[in-house]
């Protein structure tokens, strides 16, 4: 395994770049007048939408972009998980298998951790507005905190904040990665993506009550482990390449995500070149762009916490009329409220791992 496959400061670059996508797409996709993205289902119509803005090119193209590509950061940070994983508990300077159970309680921990001011947070705030998600029930609330939710029939309107479905599916990646894949042949890795896609492909549009089973297992690890299979593999085969071959890739893949989306089955494939795309991008990435993205990366984690809560907050000025007004407002108060966030973080013991 190459350590310098993709660097620290690459990997916080590439947080970077998912987070930004991710937050500015969980604004822009509640706006009414924005193109819907296909995110847990498919729906040929919205690429089709997407198509037809492009096309007259008017001053809310950047909003349309976003609510339709923005949540592909997810896979990217998926890719980051997977590839973590196999650097840390699979190089040879670590030899002794790690217990299913301490493996599983530690990284449990450390999300519950990193979620429960948030969660808090913007129950709060949704008390207090007037418009807020009052939804809040015992049994909903245990599943968000020991990150079950996910399992629970008709997730799109129980979990709460939105994004916050990604704690139980990263969860469940981790007690699958210990279960299944740590340290055996990456056969196996292949053949987990294949098994996940192939019960994807069970339920295309075409198929009468498709769109809610697939929503619900998109929302579990079924939908998740091409990307996080993605980076186990680059981490234990991958390989650098000349700038040339990643400009190349880069070019390549962005034909890919565009045309690839306007189809069920290359639909399901198109997490894939995002994240070939991605690192393709970072590897090109010049300083003056690469810094920035980088710092952002620093802080990813505490703004995916802080964001939906702003969010809340800011989105009905945009409601009103002033669309880029709020987006700007929001971004700015949701960086400035992450960097809040990371040092409060500070006075919150991290777990240990026992091995």
């Amino acid at each position: 395994m190459n350590k310098q496959l993709l660097t620290l400061a690459e990997s916080k670059a590439l947080r970077g770049i998912a987070i930004l996508g991710i937050i500015l797409h969980n604004y822009c996709h509640f706006l009414g007048f924005a193109v819907k993205e296909n995110e847990y289902t498919f729906d040929g119509g919205k690429p089709m939408q997407l198509l037809d803005r492009l096309c007259s090119l008017n001053h809310d193209l950047f909003v349309h972009i976003l609510s339709f590509f923005g949540h592909y950061g997810v896979p990217l940070f998926l890719f980051i998980s997977g590839f973590g994983l196999v650097m840390k508990y699979e190089n040879k300077e670590r030899p002794s298998r790690i217990g299913f159970f301490s493996f599983t309680w530690y990284h449990y921990a450390k999300l519950l951790r990193l979620m429960f001011l948030g969660y808090i947070a913007f129950a709060v705030v949704s008390y207090l507005h007037p418009h807020g998600y009052h939804g809040y029930t015992p049994g909903r609330v245990v599943a968000q905190l020991l990150m079950y939710i996910n399992l629970l029939p008709d997730p799109d309107h129980i979990i709460k904040p939105g994004p916050y479905w990604y704690f139980g599916l990263t969860l469940q990646l981790y007690i699958i990665y210990r279960l299944c894949l740590y340290r055996t042949r990456s056969l196996y890795v292949v053949l987990l993506i294949a098994a996940c896609w192939a019960v994807q492909t069970v339920f295309s549009p075409e198929m009468i009550g498709s769109v809610d089973s697939l929503n619900r297992i998109r929302y579990n690890f079924i939908g998740a482990m091409l990307p996080f299979g993605m980076g186990m593999l680059y981490a234990r085969h991958g390989m650098l390449l000349p700038r040339p071959m990643y400009a190349v890739l880069a070019l390549i893949s962005a034909v890919a995500v565009f045309t690839g989306s306007f189809n069920f089955h290359s639909w399901l494939w198109v997490p894939a070149f995002i994240v070939i795309g991605a690192v393709s991008t970072i590897k090109l990435l010049p300083g003056k762009l690469f810094v920035p993205c980088m710092w952002v990366g620093a802080i990813s984690s505490a703004l995916f916490v802080v964001h939906p809560i702003l969010r809340e907050i800011i989105i009905p000025m945009s409601y009103r009329g002033r669309v880029y007004t709020g987006i700007i407002i929001y971004f700015v108060a949701s960086l400035a409220c992450a960097w809040l966030f990371k040092l409060m973080f500070r006075y919150i013991p991290k777990p240990r791992m026992r091995e």
